[in-house]
C-alpha cells in the first residue's frame, strides 16, 4: 500500500505553476497522480504526445482551448480528458489560481518539466 501527501514530495516547477507528484513511475502503479496548480493568468501551451491525462478541477477556474479555437470553462467539479493527445492551450483566470487533480498515464518518471514558448505546444 502507498500512503503518501502533498507534504511528502516536493513540488515540480513545470512552467506555469507547480505539480506534486504524488504517484510516478517508480510506484509501479502505471499511472501518475498529481496534484497541480496552475498560476492566476497564465496562458500555457502544452501537448503530452507520450501520456494520456485527465484534469479534475478542485479550485480556481479556467479554460482548456482546443487547438481548433474551441472553448471548455473549466470550474470545480469539471473532469476534461485529453484522449488523443490533444494540444491545447490551458489558461488559469486572471483573478484565482486554479487546482487541478492530474492523472497520467502511462506514468510519468517525475521530474518532467515543460518549456513553454510562444512558437509551440511544450510536449513530453
Amino acid at each position: 500500500m502507498i500512503v503518501r501527501s502533498t507534504d511528502d514530495v516536493v513540488p515540480v516547477e513545470w512552467g506555469n505553476g507547480t505539480s506534486h507528484r504524488l504517484l510516478t513511475e517508480t510506484d509501479g502503479m502505471g499511472f501518475t497522480v498529481c496534484v497541480t496548480l496552475v498560476r492566476k493568468g497564465s496562458t500555457s501551451a502544452l501537448q503530452y504526445v507520450q501520456h494520456l491525462e485527465a484534469c479534475f478541477c478542485i479550485g480556481g477556474s479556467g479554460e482548456v482551448v482546443a487547438k481548433d479555437g474551441t472553448r471548455y470553462k473549466i470550474t470545480p467539479g469539471t473532469v476534461y480528458a485529453l484522449d488523443k493527445h490533444d494540444a491545447h492551450y490551458l489558461i488559469a483566470s486572471d483573478y484565482e489560481d486554479f487546482r487541478l487533480i492530474s492523472v497520467f498515464s502511462p506514468a510519468l518518471r517525475g521530474d518532467e518539466k515543460h518549456t513553454l514558448s510562444p512558437d509551440g505546444f511544450s510536449q513530453y
